[in-house]
């Protein structure tokens, strides 16, 4: 009797795609402006210092690392009958809420402990609603193409949430004539409204696979041991490499264009609109590369076109030549998105491996692994601040730094990332799980069934 092959993988239709990524707008549209917007508001406009913003940023942020794998177990141990993630989905919406409105129409004056309280409050219930939408992801199909396809449908909405929280400056304060702090507020009102409307499409019309008894995970050990396994290790440097490069190209955009490039805050709000628009464009080109190269040869070519692009967009183009920069800012982008694709491709991937040899499904758990090393590339990207304080450069609306402040600015822009997509190329070159492997492993979770 022959080896049995694995069970057809079921294609999702573009409409029940559609409704499962409705959950990313909010979430992407949230994800942005916490890295990019809040640690600006607070240091220019709130009014805590710099360096407490850093340092409330970084101990938040590792102080949530070390949450996700417990949530992630919690997730991973969760049978209802209405599923293990639409559940939790639905419980990070009020969390997520009540916190942004906190976040966003904090009033000036307000203290670092303040910054900090609602910090943790909301990224608790953003690890709750991302853990559970990602895990989600990884189940609706277990092929290696189709998984492409999903993630590729769930970057395109990120990028879409985030292409909508960007118009909204330029809106506020270009075609209303707001202020920056009435824009920073529409924006946390846009967050708030939007996450009951799309959570309803996607816990309404997306189906999820009832999960079986709940899975074994072990303790502390358990979870080092897990991090070990050569499929993840690869995986997870590559995560944490790109979190600190496109952390650090987030956090310091507006600084470097408008104190190293002489562009006002409108121009500068365009070229990040671009370089997202960029992004949205470039998603399926790295989809596709990938169902013919392998996801983890795509992401390598992505993060040297990357790397390359970025250098010659920010050396290249000289100051105030506001149409070559929206070009260069905009073939940069193509590669924006590819990491966060591909690599939670390929964690779904891994997933299936760990199944297998474990007898045990981690599916939540391993997410959780892929936020925390993506959280820690973030927050160490936020400790720019630091650098930047140390350096002497002042972050006040309208102060002037001086040319060895700016030429140190520009080199932590420019020189840091370009080297860690670089790095990330490098590393994921040899990762080893192939789709020929992803499918050997598949043929032995059939065998196992039918035992």
């Amino acid at each position: 009797m022959s080896d049995p092959a694995p069970p057809a993988a079921e294609r999702r239709s573009n409409w029940t795609l559609a409704a499962f990524a409705a959950g990313c707008l909010p979430y992407a549209a949230l994800g942005l402006p916490v890295y990019v917007t809040l640690p600006e508001f607070y240091a220019s406009h709130v009014g805590v210092p710099l360096a407490a913003v850093s340092l409330v940023f970084l101990i938040v942020r590792l102080a949530d690392i070390v949450v996700d794998p417990f949530l992630g177990m919690v997730i991973d141990r969760t049978s209802t009958k209405w599923g293990r993630y639409r559940v939790w989905m639905a419980a990070g919406a009020p969390i997520l809420m009540g916190s942004v409105a906190m976040l966003f129409f904090a009033r000036e004056g307000a203290s670092a402990l303040y910054l900090t309280a609602w910090l943790v409050v909301m990224y608790l219930g953003y690890s709750i609603s991302l853990l559970s939408q990602m895990s989600w992801a990884s189940v609706l199909s277990p092929d290696y193409d189709q998984r492409s396809r999903i993630y590729g449908w769930w970057q395109v909405a990120n990028i879409i949430g985030v292409l909508a929280v960007l118009a909204i400056p330029t809106v506020v304060q270009g075609i209303m004539g707001g202020t920056y702090i009435d824009a920073v507020r529409a924006q946390g009102w846009f967050i708030i409204g939007l996450l009951p409307v799309a959570l309803f499409f996607t816990l309404r019309f997306t189906p999820e696979p009832l999960n079986a008894a709940p899975p074994p995970h072990g303790g502390l050990k358990s979870t080092l041991a897990l991090i070990a396994k050569p499929v993840l290790r690869r995986l997870l440097v590559s995560d944490l490499l790109l979190g600190c490069a496109r952390g650090l190209i987030g956090v310091l955009f507006f600084y470097f264009f408008e104190q190293a490039r002489g562009f006002d805050r409108e121009q500068t709000s365009i070229m990040l609109l671009v370089y997202f628009v960029a992004g949205l464009v470039g998603a399926p080109i790295w989809a596709v590369l990938a169902t013919r190269i392998g996801k983890h040869m795509s992401l390598a070519v992505a993060s040297v076109f990357f790397a390359v692009s970025f250098a010659a967009a920010t050396l290249l183009v000289p100051p105030g030549a506001f149409g070559l920069a929206l070009g260069a800012i905009f073939f940069t982008g193509l590669a924006f998105g590819s990491g966060d694709l591909l690599l939670r491709a390929m964690m779904a991937d891994a997933s299936d491996v760990v199944r297998l040899e474990d007898d045990a499904d981690k599916t939540g758990l391993l997410f959780s692994i892929l936020n925390a090393t993506s959280k820690l590339g973030y927050a160490f990207s936020v400790g720019a601040f630091a650098v930047l304080e140390w350096m002497g450069f002042q972050a006040e609306t309208g102060a002037v730094n001086t040319p060895q402040v700016i030429a140190g600015l520009s080199w932590l822009f420019i020189a840091v990332p370009a080297v860690l997509l670089l790095a990330t190329a490098w590393v994921v070159r040899l990762y080893p799980l192939t789709e020929e492997r992803h499918l050997v492993v598949r043929e032995d979770l059939a065998r196992r069934a039918l035992r």
